[in-house]
């Protein structure tokens, strides 16, 4: 019997109909669904990786990473929303070098993507022990008491607010002695320290230049006295911010040079005992020399105006709120944490 066999046409046809898929052209890919997610950063005052009803400080200006793209965490929410993630699980990464001075980023964070909870709120934390969170204690002398300002607080509540507006919450302490030297200020540290403050704003030496020794053999007391006021701040798991000693009023009478030349050369000094012994660096004479009329800084010889406290409080601020430049290290290194 003779076995039938299709025409060769048809077998041609059958070829190149299963070569091209029945037909149809070369078809594209489905688009991947890709979701938004909610991330806020919060500071975690107890340290139990939860937020709790009371923490209501947010963390702004932070860089924060998943699936390959990052984000910026905005003001007063701390909140920033991240588009094009892939679903599925990723984890949520904040960049350290991003956050404010002192501040501990957590390990990366496990999320599913498309979000079901809402926003992530991702804790960070801070290394004061048993310190209260959010207070800040301003340490010094006439200066820091607000002598010469219209209130009478100094650069104290020009601070407290720019802080309360950026974190959220904050509450400043003011510690200024009158007349008070920086020998006398290491001494009445420690009681002041009973506060319990997580911060430590240090502004001392402008009187040191009154003593003999000071002004004609410096460094004299003052380096040693700031030395002794960082070591017991960190004693007490205290973040210390030690600033530099503004200038003299160079258009009041009682002003000679030389005065102006020793705070310049004190301050060289002050920026390097910041690098060496852990301290943020609050470069308070950089900021009034940037002024456009130093004069108009001061009610007296010494004493700020409320034009000054505003660039003492702002530099505070500044040195408190920025991330920690590249070169230096995170707390407990030896030069950790000075800012520029």
């Amino acid at each position: 019997m003779t076995a039938r066999f299709p025409p060769l046409a048809f077998l041609t046809l059958s070829f190149f109909a299963s070569a091209c898929g029945g037909g149809g052209g070369p078809t594209t890919p489905p688009p991947v669904a890709t979701h938004a997610v909610g991330i806020a950063l919060f500071y975690d005052e107890n340290g139990n990786g939860a937020l709790d009803a009371s923490e209501n400080v947010r963390i702004p200006a932070a860089t924060v990473e998943i699936g390959g793209k990052q984000g910026r965490t905005a003001p007063a929410t701390g909140e920033v929303i991240i588009d094009g993630v892939t679903a599925g699980q990723h984890t949520i990464t904040v960049r350290a070098a991003t956050l404010p001075a002192f501040y501990v980023a957590p390990a990366p964070a496990a999320v599913v993507v498309p979000q079901t909870a809402g926003t992530a709120f991702i804790p960070v934390t801070l290394p004061i022990g048993s310190n209260r969170p959010n207070v800040y204690l301003g340490f010094g002398d006439s200066i820091t008491a607000g002598d010469g300002s219209s209130d009478g607080m100094g650069y104290v509540l020009r601070l407290q607010r720019k802080l309360q507006a950026h974190y959220g919450r904050a509450t400043l302490i003011k510690d200024g002695f009158s007349f008070g030297r920086s020998n006398a200020g290491a001494v009445r540290l420690g009681d002041s320290l009973t506060v319990r403050p997580a911060y430590t704003l240090i502004h001392y030496g402008t009187n040191d230049w009154n003593a003999g020794e000071c002004k004609f053999n410096p460094p004299c007391f003052t380096i040693e006295a700031l030395r002794s006021m960082v070591a017991a701040v960190k004693g007490r798991q205290g973040l210390p911010v030690l600033a530099t000693i503004i200038p003299a009023n160079p258009a009041h009478g009682d002003y000679t040079p030389a005065r102006n030349a020793w705070v310049a050369a004190m301050d060289v000094r002050i920026r390097d005992l910041a690098r060496a012994e852990g301290a943020l660096l609050a470069d308070q004479e950089a900021a009034f020399k940037a002024a456009p009329s130093l004069p108009a800084l001061f009610s007296d010889h010494v004493h700020p105006s409320d034009a000054g406290y505003e660039i003492m409080a702002q530099t505070f601020f500044d040195a408190i709120t920025r991330p920690v430049p590249a070169a230096t290290t995170r707390f407990g290194g030896p030069s950790l944490f000075t800012a520029p």
